[in-house]
């Protein structure tokens, strides 16, 4: 009994530990990232332009990029 007692409060634990996750520290993982911009003489196909588009967006939601 006593080591089911352990082994559900060590759970507890861990499981409850990614519940205080600092909402200001997704900024910090935004250093290693850049928003993508490209240049009129670059030829890019549909899906490539709608890849960088959705990158940029969450960058902007996420890290606060502006354009």
């Amino acid at each position: 009994m006593r080591l089911a007692t352990q082994t559900a409060l060590t759970l507890t634990a861990v499981l409850t530990a990614g519940c205080g996750i600092d909402p200001g520290r997704y900024r910090e993982s935004c250093d290693w990232a850049e928003p993508i911009r490209f240049s009129r003489q670059d030829v890019l196909t549909d899906g490539t332009l709608e890849q960088i588009v959705a990158h940029n967006e969450i960058g902007e939601r996420l890290c606060g990029w502006r354009p």
